[in-house]
């Protein structure tokens, strides 16, 4: 009964391993759709809204550390169905305020238009809108303390910070 068995598990462990290479060379990221759930207009805005809270000086900014899609994955895995709509509704928000504030998109003002288009939204009476710049900015903000740029070059991040020297000549 048991050799019954474990041929039964060989055979599905050969048949995975001929079959696994097969499956992981056909995908391509258009084959896995959306894994935001934004489009691309909404991901470029959020990039932008990103990259005004950390702008790029003498080190990377936020969007060349893609920590929109941090903030994405994040919401969309991790956050409920509330904050989620409240992304959407937040990326409308923002542009529709540029558009009163500047008479142009979000993505077309300058850096200052754009801090101001923020910290307009964030002092509003809306709670939808404080919520939503509460919430990107505190996963910008995680993200970007998180990323490997900012933790191997400014933080000075050491993954084995205690290192073993078995052959140490010893002092007589």
């Amino acid at each position: 009964m048991q050799r019954r068995s474990a041929l039964k598990n060989v055979v599905a462990v050969l048949g995975g391993m001929v079959a696994l290479p097969a499956w992981a060379t056909g995908w391509t990221p258009e084959s896995l759709g959306l894994v935001s759930g934004l489009a691309s207009t909404e991901e470029a805005l959020l990039a932008e809204i990103v990259e005004t809270i950390i702008p790029e000086t003498s080190t990377p900014g936020a969007k060349s550390l893609k920590v929109h899609q941090y903030a994405m994955r994040m919401i969309t895995d991790c956050y409920g169905e509330t904050a989620q709509v409240n992304l959407k509704q937040g990326l409308v928000l923002v542009d529709q305020n540029a558009r009163q504030g500047y008479n142009k998109p979000f993505a077309e003002c300058d850096a200052r238009q754009r801090l101001d288009t923020l910290s307009k939204m964030k002092d509003s009476a809306d709670p939808g809108a404080k919520q939503f710049i509460s919430m990107v900015k505190s996963l910008t903000i995680q993200g970007y303390m998180n990323s490997e740029y900012v933790q191997m070059n400014l933080r000075g991040y050491n993954m084995a910070p205690g290192f073993f020297h078995g052959c140490v000549p010893l002092k007589k």
